[in-house]
């Protein structure tokens, strides 16, 4: 794969490269565990993990038996993604490919694709990457969308975020040819950050998990 320029990265491709080479991201090794709770439920098949970052959850589906395609903006976050591979000894079971997803996109389908935040505080055709996974969704195969809904409950509420039902309205799918599995905006207690006072909290997610009816 022939490496951008800088001249010719996009918006978003600037920001995420800028981002992880001036704030790394510490590697916990641990998936995101709503996703890990969805594919506990499903046969271990061919994963595609769309923003994959470091590698948390493709390292993780890796060990549990997945062959997993992750893809991400930022080739600094995929070298070091790489490195996490090799250091857990599966990279035979992982395929990591840099996609300005707005432009290129993996091929082929896949038994479960799933994007975990695949929001962007620079232009990002949110709705368009999102039906290209879909697409990568073989039959009977699972996509699994978990977004931000609402801003920790420490913080001002300074965003309008969608509902799951608006979010899922975005993607203009044929929802004949697919089986909602969950559609809601579960609250979680916040882990990853901590309010300006140390405070803990909560926060939703829009969680969209729907399989392809086989034949489609």
């Amino acid at each position: 794969m022939t490496e951008s320029t800088p001249s010719d990265r996009s918006e978003a491709e600037q920001y995420w490269e800028a981002r992880y080479q001036n704030t790394p991201k510490p590697w916990t090794g641990r998936p995101n565990a709503l996703m890990a709770r969805w594919s506990e439920t499903l046969p271990t098949s061919t994963a595609l993990d769309l923003g994959c970052s470091e590698g948390n959850s493709s390292v993780w589906l890796a060990q549990q038996g997945w062959q997993v395609t992750g893809v991400d903006i930022s080739t600094t976050a995929l070298t070091r993604a790489a490195q996490h591979v090799a250091d857990a000894g599966v990279a035979e079971r992982i395929d990591f490919q840099q996609h300005d997803m707005e432009y290129t996109f993996p091929e082929g389908q896949f038994s479960f694709v799933y994007a975990l935040y695949l929001q962007s505080p620079v232009a990002f055709p949110r709705d368009t990457v999102l039906r290209k996974a879909a697409r990568a969704v073989q039959p009977g195969g699972v996509l699994l969308i978990i977004e931000h809904a609402s801003s920790p409950s420490w913080a001002p509420q300074m965003k309008q975020f969608p509902t799951p039902q608006q979010a899922l309205a975005t993607l203009d799918l044929n929802l004949d040819q697919w089986d909602t599995l969950f559609l809601g905006a579960p609250e979680r207690e916040v882990t990853e950050m901590k309010g300006p006072n140390g405070e803990t909290g909560v926060v939703t997610d829009n969680i969209i998990a729907l399989r392809r009816k086989s034949g489609y």
